[in-house]
This record gives C-alpha cells, structure tokens and sequence, in this order.
C-alpha cells in the first residue's frame, strides 16, 4: 500500500489515528527506508506517528523492516553488548564509554552504535575517538573483552536519512525509538536501552517479549543508557523476551558523585573515564550496578544458548 494511505490512517490525531497492524508497519518503515517516499510523505511519517504514538505491533513492524534491510555484525563468541547511544551529554558528563569499558573489561564484546541529531551534545562517539578507539568503517565481528562503535549510515542510510529529520523538524521521530531497541547483530546480543517518559514502558515491554528480546531496560542519563551516576534506577530484564524485575527503584539522589567531572567536554569525559579505569578515581556505583545486571543477563543468554535472529 502506498505510504498516503498510511498516513491517512495515522495522521487523524490522538483520538482519530488508527493502529498499523506488524505487517503494515514494516511496509510502511520499509517505504520510508528505501528511499522510496519524497521528503514531504517522510515529514508527515514523523510528525503523524510523534502525536500518534507507537503500539507494540508498530514498534515490532519497524524492527521487522529495519532488521531485514540493516548491514549485521557477524555473530560474537559471546552474547554482544549492544549500547545505542544518541543523545549524548548536556548537563553531566556522557558516562556511556565508561559502561562499555567496563563491560569489556570483564570480558564482553560491545558495540556502541549511535550519531549525531541535536548540534550541541557531547556525543559519546566521540569521547572513544579521544581514547583512542577509532569508529569502524564497516561491520565486522567484535572479540571478546573489545569495545567496538559504529555510525548509523554505516548499518543502514536510509535509517540515518530519518533520524537526521529531527535537525530539520526539531522533534524526534519513530526511528528514534527504534534504534534504541534494535539488535544490530547476526548472533545473540543483549539490548543496553533506557527511556525518559514513562507511557512508553507498555509499548517497550510489549516489544521485548514479542520479539524474544535480550535486554535490559532502566531510566537512563539524559537518553543515554548509561545509569545517572546519582541515583538507582529500577531494572528490567528481559531474557529470550521473559520479563524479570532486577533491582526496585532506590529512593534519594546524591548531592554529589566522588571524582565525577563538572565539566562536560569530551577532553574531560576522556580524561575522566581513563583515571576510572585506571583505579585512580572511584567506579560510581550506579554503573556498579548496572555492569553487574548487564552480566547477569549475558550470562543467562549464553547459558540458555538462544539464537537471536530478531532485534
């Protein structure tokens, strides 16, 4: 069906939209991926579906098409750490790096993959770059106990082409909440993702269990995936798509985090994340934490044996 009918169905309104069924979805997503749509129907995609909202039958519709036409990783030895990462910092430093050093550190493959979509954020791309952990040029397998980011064009263009609306519209769009949930791997992976509003928990935990997902799931730092450094989150697991409550929401907020940087640039993120690593300043223990369900969970995939061939 052409993308006009599409948007007739969902740009009524809040109270007038009408759902896509999965299969709808992915044509729809698969349209606008392709490049096939003029950039006045893509327009209309994305302010229809912001006012609309996403049903978990239209999430999982975007993954299908997103899945079906992006550039994988060839499967990991173990379970891939899978970390979007595209919001970056504006107020605290972008801890994302430390969390995927971490986790490498203890021996697990990473993948950060992300890119630029608002002009004035400290990217954590970019604090790998200044620690000496050049972006791939192309997807390759990730080995155990490495720490491997990639740009979005280099997975799909046309999924780059759409998050890149949001410089143009200033809103953020569907695919925007499809990158954070996509597992860009041919082998199994667990899903590091986060979320800031609260009426997309149903909508994510409804993907994650009809997708069979490995993932886990929190409020994250200012859209980033990293825990905020200050305060303990709840944490949502999900292992081959069964839910599981990790850890409650710990109540309070720390006035102030050990050794935790004031400044945001990327000099100091980098410079920060060395002298952790190196044992000269503190781990926060929000990351603490979240390392260790992040392990759990990969641990319970590997145990468990499940191939992954969906997001």
């Amino acid at each position: 069906m052409g993308i006009s009918q599409y948007i007739k169905e969902i740009g009524r309104g809040p109270r007038g939209a009408k759902p896509l069924t999965r299969e709808q979805a992915m044509d729809l997503f698969g349209q606008v991926l392709d490049g096939t749509v003029t950039d006045l129907e893509i327009g209309a995609f994305c302010l229809a579906m912001r006012i609309k909202g996403e049903t978990t039958a239209e999430m999982c519709g975007f993954l299908d098409a997103t899945q079906a036409r992006m550039a994988l990783l060839p499967a990991s030895d173990r379970p891939l750490v899978v970390l979007p990462s595209y919001n970056g910092a504006r107020k605290l430093p972008v801890l994302t790096p430390l969390l995927a050093l971490l986790l490498a550190r203890a021996g697990q493959p990473v993948l950060l993959h992300g890119m630029r979509t608002e002009a004035r954020r400290i990217l954590a791309s970019d604090v790998l770059e200044a620690l000496d952990i050049p972006a791939l040029t192309a997807p390759r397998k990730v080995a155990a106990g490495e720490v491997a980011h990639i740009h979005t064009e280099r997975l799909h263009p046309g999924l780059a082409r759409l998050l890149a609306v949001r410089q143009t519209v200033g809103l953020r769009n569907a695919g925007h909440s499809a990158v954070k949930l996509m597992n860009p791997c041919a082998g199994s992976a667990v899903v590091v993702t986060s979320y800031t509003h609260p009426e997309y928990l149903e909508m994510l935990h409804g993907s994650f269990a009809a997708l069979g997902m490995n993932a886990l799931l929190s409020r994250g730092l200012e859209g980033e995936v990293a825990a905020d450094p200050r305060r303990t989150p709840r944490y949502d697991a999900f292992i081959g798509g069964v839910h599981h409550v990790l850890q409650e929401q710990e109540a309070g907020t720390a006035s102030e985090v050990p050794g935790l940087p004031a400044e945001i640039d990327v000099a100091t993120t980098a410079d920060y994340t060395r002298r952790v690593l190196a044992g000269q300043l503190p781990v926060p223990p929000a990351l603490v934490r979240q390392v260790e369900h992040i392990l759990h969970i990969t641990a319970q995939t590997a145990t468990a044996g499940m191939p992954e061939t969906q997001p």
